[in-house]
């Protein structure tokens, strides 16, 4: 008899919901376990949150035994991130006598100075405890010695890192070797918007401009979320030796094949993590990343071919790139224990592996 288990969503996300992909990808890896994942979304942005609820309550009765994972991200339950309703969810889980476990998509709370900014965070970390609380397992994709909020003692908690949202990402691995003649290849995959990805911008084309003129040129493929605008604030790369391939938004066999066609990938959308899936992408499809090192940076992900930046240095990408783009062998290296890691941590096999071992461990030990 299969197990039957319901990930609880909130608010789809425009123009790509990474938390849906991650979703419906663990969807099928469970499939091959035999445990069987519906995805059911709380429509409060249509029906009100009462309705909604109501909705969800119907739900529950209609899946005695099932397991409900509920997906957070701030900006999933709330449209201005301030995420408390998310404990009415669970609550009603609670008192129906469901078992439930919370995946926690985000690891801290926003960023920001203003008071606005300070009061939503302090929200934020307060949703996330009561929420661990509340709780029978709590997944994080980040170690927990990382995380600030997360209380001393905590029992109930397990580190199971993304996956990459793409189809056979290891095919990339088998792809015909790129010209040795052709200018090496970087990958930027996806940028933040506003005034972070401007900033962003700023890092990549002094990263990239410093390593064209060592290494003799290259070509910045930019693919994924605000890429065009990217690139045409890279257009002030006057005088380096840069090519600009833009990709914008691809369908995610498209993406496979566009980053096996890249010799490394720059990361730059803050310090890289286990909760990175656009770095992970880069990891699965056996590139060498370049980015820089954070608070949440450490294990699994440091198994992979990463080159770590410290996190204070202001020029430390473009060395970086250089040493990857320019020594041969140091680059395969990076992209052998890469695919080793996609391997061992990152696969979807391995990820519906652990999230089985620590839900039914929960059921043996309530």
């Amino acid at each position: 008899m299969n197990e039957c288990w319901v990930a609880i969503l909130g608010w789809r996300d425009e123009p790509t919901d990474a938390v849906l992909e991650y979703c419906e990808y663990l969807r099928e890896a469970l499939k091959q376990k035999g445990i069987t994942l519906e995805l059911f979304r709380v429509r409060w942005p249509e029906l009100g949150w009462r309705r909604a609820l109501d909705e969800l309550r119907e739900k529950v009765t209609c899946s005695p035994g099932a397991w409900f994972i509920l997906q957070y991200t701030a900006l999933t339950w709330s449209r201005r991130g301030f995420p408390w309703r998310v404990l009415s969810v669970l609550r009603i889980l609670k008192k129906s006598g469901a078992r439930c476990a919370v995946m926690f998509h985000d690891s801290e709370g926003y960023p920001g100075n203003r008071l606005v900014d300070r009061v939503r965070r302090f929200v934020q970390i307060r949703t996330m405890r009561r929420s661990l609380q509340l709780a029978d397992v709590a997944i994080l994709n980040v170690p927990p010695e990382n995380l600030p909020w997360l209380p001393a003692g905590s029992r109930n908690t397990v580190l199971i890192p993304v996956g990459a949202n793409l189809p056979s990402p290891e095919s990339a691995w088998s792809q015909a070797p790129i010209p040795e003649e052709l200018p090496p290849r970087v990958a930027i995959f996806s940028l933040s918007p506003g005034r972070t990805g401007e900033e962003e911008v700023q890092t990549i084309a002094a990263a990239a401009s410093y390593a064209a003129h060592k290494a003799g040129g290259l070509c910045l493929v930019m693919l994924g979320r605000n890429s065009e605008a990217g690139a045409t604030l890279l257009k002030g790369l006057v005088g380096a030796p840069v090519q600009i391939d833009v990709r914008g938004l691809l369908p995610a066999d498209e993406i496979v094949r566009v980053l096996a066609s890249c010799n490394v990938m720059l990361f730059v959308r803050g310090p890289i993590s286990s909760r990175r899936g656009s770095a992970i992408a880069g990891i699965a499809c056996g590139l060498p990343i370049v980015a820089r090192e954070g608070w949440e940076t450490g294990w699994p992900l440091t198994e992979a071919g990463v080159v770590l930046v410290p996190e204070a240095s202001k020029e430390g990408f473009g060395p970086a790139l250089v040493r990857v783009l320019s020594d041969k062998s140091y680059r395969a290296l990076l992209s052998e224990r890469s695919r080793k890691a996609q391997e061992r941590y990152f696969s979807w096999r391995v990820i519906a592996d652990q999230y089985a071992q620590a839900l039914r461990k929960n059921e043996r030990n309530p």
